[in-house]
């Protein structure tokens, strides 16, 4: 892993084409970074891909519809939920 410093305004490039910008550095240590890269490039926050790809890997495992029906909270005759 590459770590760099960099000032607000200052930038890096990656490859020839995806530049990312120091647009501010607040209170409390939060950066807000410009991206600019191809329309054709997908960027995503990592917390995003991992949730994506967890819901990927729960989609393919396979279940049968009476286990998944096992998995909803049972009813009441008085229509309250209850484990």
């Amino acid at each position: 892993m590459l770590i760099l410093q960099r000032k607000p305004g200052e930038s890096l490039l990656i490859g020839d084409e995806i530049e990312v910008t120091v647009v501010s550095v607040e209170p409390g240590g939060r950066v807000r970074l410009a991206i600019r890269a191809p329309r054709s490039m997908t960027i995503l926050r990592n917390e995003l891909r991992k949730a994506m790809d967890a819901n990927q890997d729960a989609a393919k495992e396979e279940m049968s519809p009476l286990a998944l029906l096992d998995l909803l909270p049972k009813q009441k005759s008085d229509g309250e939920n209850f484990k």
